[in-house]
């Protein structure tokens, strides 16, 4: 792939994921008033899948191909963008609000993904039934999220909207959103990593940096979009719930397709920052019930910090 075509490509990529993002804010908004649960829950669920689909079919791809340090860099340096550039830039253009559940359930349980991972990955090998096993616990989780928010939101909010946002134009843009996210991210992807190629950077690096920061682009879209829309508790559910679907979600499938080898590299450094972000999170979270732009610029100092370190020399 020559220059100018992944230049175009990236471009290309950027346009399709934007609307993408409008697209599925607006249906994921529509689907929480008509199914009767809160927004978060659908940023956790609908939105958070929906956006981490392209990380799924890369590392799926990637382990297939016995690429597996792109399969697994991929997963955890989307989730070390989620946090420090995806919630940090979000931040910066509009302070994130912190909703309840984000503090008492669902950071909890995207650490909890993080540290399976950590854990399982700890012999240099995920195998198919520790897949089995992540993968059988997000199903549980959700399962029990969405029973928890439908109690609170009918004690909180108004019975389920009808009229103008009916299911059918909800599903539409939902539908709508995650294909134009699917294909820009492809087209994203494939752009930046023929430009890394040609630069000759190792995959482990590719899968760290080119391959998650253009498989997130849809999480920094679709949260930047629910900021400016007044829709924060999206946002920070959509960042959360990607990085508990990434954990424990992708790798899960992906291992029970293929055991997934993790290179001491992963295990020893680019795992650890992503344990070190997430413990940074928590208080950022407790303090005064948002994410200010003060700790958006934190969030992406220390990622620019983590890129300085791995890409210097002899890294």
């Amino acid at each position: 792939m020559n220059g100018p075509l992944a230049l175009g490509l990236v471009g290309l990529g950027l346009v399709l994921l934007a609307a993408g993002a409008e697209a599925l804010v607006r249906g994921a908004a529509g689907l929480a008033r008509q199914a009767g649960v809160t927004p978060a829950v659908i940023g956790l669920t609908v939105v958070a899948i929906g956006t981490s689909l392209p990380e799924l079919v890369v590392s799926a791809m990637a382990a297939v191909q016995h690429q597996p340090d792109l399969a697994v860099g991929n997963v955890v340096g989307s989730n070390i963008f989620n946090i420090a550039v995806v919630l940090g830039l979000t931040a910066l253009v509009r302070p994130v609000g912190v909703h309840e559940t984000a503090v008492r359930l669902e950071w909890p349980a995207m650490a909890a993904a993080s540290a399976v991972l950590v854990l399982f990955a700890r012999d240099g090998e995920i195998g198919r039934g520790e897949g089995l096993l992540m993968v059988l616990g997000l199903v549980l989780f959700l399962r029990y999220l969405i029973r928890v928010s439908r109690v609170e939101a009918a004690q909180t909010a108004p019975a389920p909207a009808s009229g103008a946002s009916s299911w059918g134009a909800s599903l539409i843009l939902v539908g709508l959103g995650l294909g134009l996210l699917l294909v820009g991210a492809r087209a994203l992807v494939s752009g930046a990593v023929g430009l890394a190629r040609v630069a000759g950077v190792s995959e482990r690096v590719i899968g760290l940096t080119v391959v998650a920061a253009g498989t997130s682009i849809p999480e920094l879209a679709t949260s930047i979009v629910a900021g400016l829309r007044g829709r924060s508790d999206l946002a920070l559910a959509n960042a959360l719930g990607s990085n508990l679907f990434n954990a424990v979600g992708i790798l899960g499938l992906v291992a029970l397709l293929h055991p997934t080898p993790v290179s001491a590299e992963l295990r020893r450094f680019d795992m650890l920052w992503m344990m070190i972000l997430t413990v940074i999170l928590f208080p950022m979270l407790r303090s005064g019930r948002r994410v200010s732009r003060l700790e958006g610029g934190l969030l992406v100092g220390v990622y620019l910090v983590y890129l300085a370190l791995l890409l210097r020399p002899g890294s």
